[in-house]
């Protein structure tokens, strides 16, 4: 739950950043948001959560 939150929070803060530089349209965020909401109501949804927790799960397993 703390890093799907964190993972919200940080793609949150680049959509954000994103659209006050110009580099993004009110549009295209607003797509991808709802292609976001509605990707996450699909069958894909556990799929795509495993996935980011065995990729958390690595990079909190690497040691520098």
């Amino acid at each position: 739950m703390a890093i799907s939150l964190s993972v919200v929070l940080l793609l949150g803060v680049v959509l954000v950043v994103l659209m006050r530089s110009g580099s993004l349209r009110a549009g295209p965020a607003v797509t991808a948001v709802l292609f976001g909401f509605f990707l996450a109501s699909t069958g894909m949804a556990p799929q795509i959560q495993r996935l980011l927790d065995s990729v958390a799960n690595s990079i909190s397993g690497l040691q520098f």
